[in-house]
């Protein structure tokens, strides 16, 4: 974890006055993208967050900024969604909405792509051998073969159950599918495939398009998920070109930014028990590595050139150590890993906000949020073991309103400790 001190300017494109006077500190939140496992990873690491800030809404924040993965996260707790649901809704798939993601949402073949692109084959095949034959050299078809790529899947999944999924979700009572509808400012980020520009859905150029198709695209990982065409242009995974883009929520107003990078290169060295050459373990590891090391080399350098350009603003990031065998070797799609990762993140920001917490009180008391020590030194505090066992239909209500009770008298004997 590390605190990077940065200069806020505003933008006429992220105004805070746009959604009013919100009466809410200008701290904001900013979630980087990892897939399924970096999902799972943040939310345990703002879990580990709200206990440890009982005095900050995490629902009512300033600014709300989510790339990929962390696009979902952020869409949630900007429509009041609490990071303690989000457990119950992403990792336990339990409470009122548990349905929504089952973890066959994020899974189903790409079934609409394979069809449509197998319908190009014929005429593709037949073009190859006839430009062939008219050239009179066989040596040609291999060439010709090359028109045969335009007919390969543009993605092995279906990302259209997760938009249908955000969009159940956000049509709720109480939440908005529509950025212009929401308290507080959510930018989504994705990369346009046509022009490769980064782009901020809920920017005021961007923000009539729905929160729920904004996801889609943000997360649409090239290879995996297709792109999403939306308008006349097609985007993917917003992780491409920019790792965090905190500068959206500093240039909308925010003085404190949270950021939360889930994706960290392996380190051996570092690691607990001694672990065999990463290219023993075969292409999916290198391929791995190879991402992790872009990713965070490229978000280095957006925080250095954040410390130059935002003197009068600071950055505070949190993420896995890079000694972390047992995040780097997981099972991005196991339901079981899904639970004890979650876990593992929200011990491992415990104990990393406890290390800091010298550092963390001060700056956190400019904004009067409290950092309760308490619950961070706790050692019998866990994430898990209150989710697992709520029920749906009246037992789920109960037990959220139980939920939201038990914090508030937290808050209260916080502050008036």
């Amino acid at each position: 974890m590390a605190i990077h001190p940065t200069m806020t300017h505003a933008s006429d494109s992220a105004s805070p006055a746009d959604h009013g006077d919100l009466g809410v500190p200008p701290i904001a939140l900013a979630l980087a993208g990892g897939g399924p496992l970096g999902a799972v990873y943040e939310v345990g690491a703002l879990a580990a967050l709200h206990d440890a800030l009982p005095t900050l809404d995490f629902t009512r924040l300033h600014a709300y900024v989510g790339v990929s993965a962390g696009a979902f996260v952020t869409a949630g707790l900007a429509n009041g969604i609490t990071p303690r649901e989000l457990v119950q809704l992403f990792i336990e798939n339990e409470g009122e909405d548990g349905d929504v993601l089952a973890p066959s949402v994020f899974m189903q073949p790409a079934l609409g792509e394979y069809a449509h692109r197998l319908a190009a084959l014929p005429a593709a095949l037949w073009g190859a051998v006839w430009a062939t034959a008219r050239a009179l050299r066989p040596s040609r078809m291999l060439a010709e073969l090359q028109r045969l790529a335009a007919v390969v899947p543009s993605g092995l999944l279906d990302n259209r159950p997760l938009e249908r999924a955000v969009r159940t979700l956000l049509s709720k009572p109480g939440r908005s599918n529509d950025f212009r509808q929401l308290k507080s400012r959510l930018f989504v980020i994705a990369t346009d495939l046509d022009s490769g520009e980064t782009v901020e859905f809920g920017s005021r150029e961007m923000n009539h398009v729905p929160i729920s198709q904004a996801v889609q695209a943000s997360a649409a990982l090239p290879g995996l998920y297709p792109p999403v065409k939306i308008g006349a242009r097609h985007y993917v995974d917003g992780a491409l070109n920019k790792t965090l883009q905190a500068s959206c929520a500093i240039d909308s107003g925010a003085k404190l930014v949270i950021c939360v990078n889930p994706l960290v290169p392996f380190d051996s060295t570092m690691a607990r028990h001694a672990q065999a050459h990463l290219a023993d373990k075969g292409l999916p590891t290198v391929l791995s590595q190879t991402f992790r090391a872009l990713i965070h080399s490229r978000l280095e350098k957006s925080l250095q050139s954040y410390a130059s350009k935002y003197k009068d603003a600071k950055l505070i990031v949190l993420e896995p150590s890079k000694g972390d065998a047992d995040l780097f070797f997981s099972n991005l799609f196991s339901y079981r890993n899904r639970r004890r990762l979650a876990e593992h993140a929200y011990q491992h920001t415990r104990a990393q906000l406890l290390a800091r917490a010298d550092v963390l009180e001060p700056e956190f008391a400019k904004f009067g949020v409290r950092l309760n020590r308490h619950a961070l030194s706790d050692p019998h505090r866990q994430l898990l073991p209150t989710a697992r066992y709520v029920a749906r239909g009246s037992t789920g209500a109960a037990f959220k309103r139980l939920t939201h009770t038990l914090d508030d008298l937290e808050i209260a004997l916080v502050e008036r400790a």
